[in-house]
């Protein structure tokens, strides 16, 4: 297989898991935690005394995938996947939270994208931890600001995206290094 074939490949399988995150998110909420509150989310504890819903483990993910998408199929295709994400997200979102969740969505991903693009070249790792600090914390912001008028979760909603994002890091150091020794940089 070709550099460029391989790329490609990888690329389509990568935004098959991003898109994958985003019901996966939302299954998470209404089914795993160490409580569910009754017509509410399913709490899973962040870090000692902060809980946040369970679903804060696939936005924070989501962020690093999309990092990947545009590492290996590029800045056209990372929009695209922005754009159907948003789509993706106000179609699986409870209806009361359609504008919250998309909004959120769609701005914490632009904010992601605008941070990752012009750092990606300097470091992998840098940059993938710059644009999805910055993308967590824009999505939970607004999230929880348009869809209840409160941050009171926010310390929660940042711990738990953040923890994703950090644990995905040795990862993100590997393909680095693996795309440093095969010749493949980034799209």
């Amino acid at each position: 297989m070709t550099i460029e074939a391989r790329r490609r490949t990888e690329g389509f399988v990568l935004l098959a898991a991003y898109a994958a995150c985003i019901p996966l998110a939302n299954w998470l909420i209404g089914n795993v935690g160490t409580v569910c509150v009754p017509n509410g989310p399913c709490l899973i504890p962040v870090a000692p005394g902060i809980s946040a819903p369970s679903g804060v483990l696939m936005v924070g993910l989501a962020l690093v995938l999309r990092d990947l998408v545009q590492r290996r199929l590029g800045a056209k295709w990372a929009l695209v996947a922005i754009a159907a994400g948003t789509v993706l997200s106000a179609a699986i979102a409870p209806p009361a939270l359609v504008l919250a969740s998309a909004a959120a969505f769609l701005l914490s991903e632009l904010s992601d994208f605008a941070v990752y693009t012009p750092l990606q070249r300097r470091g992998l790792v840098l940059a993938v931890l710059a644009s999805s600090f910055v993308g967590l914390v824009v999505d939970s912001v607004l999230f929880l600001l348009l869809a209840f008028g409160d941050l009171s979760y926010l310390n929660g909603q940042i711990v738990g995206k953040l923890w994703m994002v950090l644990l995905s890091l040795p990862v993100i150091h590997w393909v680095r290094l693996r795309d440093e020794r095969a010749g493949m940089l980034p799209a």
